[in-house]
């Protein structure tokens, strides 16, 4: 009985290890709790440092840069610092060692997470302000982003502008139309899967072909797609510096639109492909 407890107990901790405490880190947050003089200038209080398991288990080998440690341990940084204890008995010597050291570092607002690694009686203390999240995870549904495009595409077309070497006065507004989105939905989903950007798709067939086979009969038809922008309002932003793309957007000749995205997952960070299709019905 006692060992199926243990055991239900161990997958029940290793479950959940983000919230594991840390003594040296809870030695750390009192220490930013209270006011402390560091060079002659009082700090503090500031806030507390956030535990997180990849901190507590790190492994920095030899010629190894932290970030690139970091990486590889899954924790995504915009800037982080390390402090080493060569020999400390236990967490109270270590902090006696750093405190009046590093306490500038130990009181900065520059960080919010922090972890400590113990290798026999030296101690390796991280400090890390986490990366901020990526905006991939904000995008909403294939309509409303798609919307959100046509809205800041007519907005473009609402004034005259310049693509490029080629000048266009302002262009009436397009409408949305949701066969055309299917079919750049389609396109950026062939794009994401099999990671390729290009305007053939992996079956060869061209956005004419694809905007027929979706059933939309055109008369004009056209093209833009982008890899990389996370929201809408950046990839087109990114279209209008393009003359190419920029001149498809300002085109009198299309009355209608749709676009749609769709996300690689498989890479360490997730890239987006963008499709939008524009027409003219016959």
């Amino acid at each position: 009985m006692k060992s199926t407890l243990f055991l239900f107990c161990w997958l029940l901790c290793t479950a959940l290890p983000a919230q594991a405490r840390d003594p040296l880190v809870d030695l750390i947050n009192a220490y930013r709790a209270a006011p402390q003089v560091c060079e002659g200038r009082k700090l503090g209080p500031v806030p507390a440092l956030a535990t997180h398991p990849a901190l507590s288990r790190l492994q920095v080998p030899a010629g190894t840069f932290l970030e690139q440690a970091l990486a590889r341990a899954g924790y995504k940084v915009a800037h982080a610092e390390a402090l080493f204890v060569p020999s400390a008995p236990d967490p109270q010597a270590v902090m006696a060692a750093i405190g009046a050291r590093y306490c500038r570092r130990l009181m900065s607002t520059e960080f919010s997470a922090a972890g400590a690694v113990r290798t026999g009686d030296s101690w390796l203390i991280v400090l890390a302000q986490p990366a901020p999240p990526s905006r991939v995870a904000l995008l909403v549904s294939q309509d409303q982003t798609g919307h959100a495009i046509l809205d800041a595409v007519n907005l473009a077309r609402a004034q005259p502008r310049s693509c490029g070497a080629q000048d266009f006065p302002p262009a009436p507004a397009l409408a949305w139309n949701p066969v055309l989105a299917s079919a750049a939905l389609g396109h950026s989903q062939s794009m994401a899967a099999e990671r390729y950007f290009k305007h053939q798709g992996s079956d060869g067939r061209v956005v004419g072909e694809r905007a027929l086979a979706a059933g939309y009969a055109w008369r004009r038809i056209g093209e833009n797609i982008a890899v990389g922008q996370e929201s809408a309002a950046e990839v087109v932003a990114e279209w209008l510096t393009s003359p190419g793309h920029c001149a498809n957007i300002m085109n009198p000749v299309f009355s209608e639109m749709g676009a749609a995205y769709a996300v690689h997952h498989l890479l360490d960070e997730p890239r987006v492909y963008w499709t939008q299709v524009f027409g003219t019905p016959r």
